[in-house]
């Protein structure tokens, strides 16, 4: 077991101590201190080193964070590759500005409420159990949502960004090779992140969907670089060009259809209240169909009531279809 303590970093320290100064003197001063790749497994009283501001424990095997409370300087903290399964013991760091815990244990983002100033979390690859995702603390998302700008959540399963939308002032957001599926999720969420800028999320299933990209560039207007590649000024116009083209088209063909319905309304009105008597003349050699409404047909025959007009129908129908007949024997 090798823990970081006060006489290791004094024995360690790049910095040397002046003949002047004590030990307690030399460690107030120190304000970085790197002990990556040290098989570290714990983190003892370090609060003499009041002026910390960097700390560097990534690849080690610490399994907790403890004994950080005396840090309110720290900037920037590194445990990333340890053994670290829960995000704890930080909320005094309140200047702590990034926060990298790649490749751990976790399995819920939490315990960051209060850190106001924090910019940038990095809880990439995160050694999960088969089947199980990297999740969100509400709590924690509303306490960083004005702060965080920089965001890596690569390779944890996660299927569902959407509750990402209340982090407003972020303008990276790295999910490469997670699982999300839906352009919709993607769409909701750039319409609600508007200072994004840079978006990764090569490796996932939903970079396969048709117009993805361009569905995407066209949703919002921040976004300058998607999966590694820079968005054109001409990409982007001739895209919004195309949409406007293709909803002027939909608009148009919305209209013409109105306008079929409206004459196919009125033609089947037309047949509803107009009788078709086909008529003959032959004195003029062809046939010629004239329709006839109800209307017609009475102040054709004035001197007849309604009442014995329609009666008399039959009798006209069948002398029309005689005379038909006869006309089609000469010709």
């Amino acid at each position: 077991m090798v823990r970081l303590t006060l006489d290791l970093i004094a024995k360690n320290s790049n910095l040397k101590p002046r003949k002047e100064e004590t030990t307690l003197q030399y460690l107030k001063k120190i304000t970085h201190i790197n002990f990556s790749g040290k098989n570290i497994d714990a983190i003892e009283d370090l609060s003499l080193c009041k002026n910390l501001s960097v700390l560097y424990l990534y690849d080690n095997r610490i399994s907790q964070i403890t004994n950080l409370n005396f840090a309110t300087n720290l900037t920037h903290l590194y445990l990333q590759n340890n053994c670290i399964s829960c995000i704890e013991n930080l909320r005094s760091l309140k200047n702590l500005e990034k926060l990298y815990l790649g490749s751990n244990y976790i399995a819920v983002i939490e315990g960051l409420e209060g850190l106001e100033k924090l910019r940038e979390l990095h809880v990439e690859n995160q050694r999960l159990p088969l089947g199980e995702k990297l999740l969100f603390d509400p709590r924690t998302l509303h306490s960083l949502a004005k702060s965080l700008s920089i965001l890596n959540i690569s390779n944890n399963n996660i299927d569902d960004i959407r509750d990402l939308e209340i982090l407003e002032n972020l303008n990276q957001l790295i999910a490469v090779d997670n699982q999300l599926l839906h352009v919709k999720d993607l769409e909701f969420l750039l319409s609600k992140l508007i200072k994004l800028w840079k978006m990764d999320l090569k490796g996932n299933p939903v970079c396969l969907k048709p117009k993805y990209r361009d569905r995407l560039i066209l949703v919002s207007k921040s976004l300058d670089c998607l999966d590694g590649k820079e968005i054109k000024n001409m990409e982007r116009q001739f895209l919004i060009n195309w949409k406007a083209s293709k909803d002027a088209k939909k608009i148009s063909k919305k209209k013409n259809s109105k306008k079929e319905d409206s004459s196919n309304s009125y033609i089947s009105n037309f047949e509803t209240m107009h009788h078709i008597v086909p008529v003959y003349y032959p004195q003029v050699g062809k046939p010629k169909l004239v329709f006839f409404s109800d209307a017609q047909r009475y102040l054709a025959n004035e001197n007849a009531s309604p009442e014995s007009s329609r009666d008399d129908n039959p009798k006209i129908i069948e002398e029309t279809r005689n005379l038909s007949l006869k006309e089609s024997e000469r010709l």
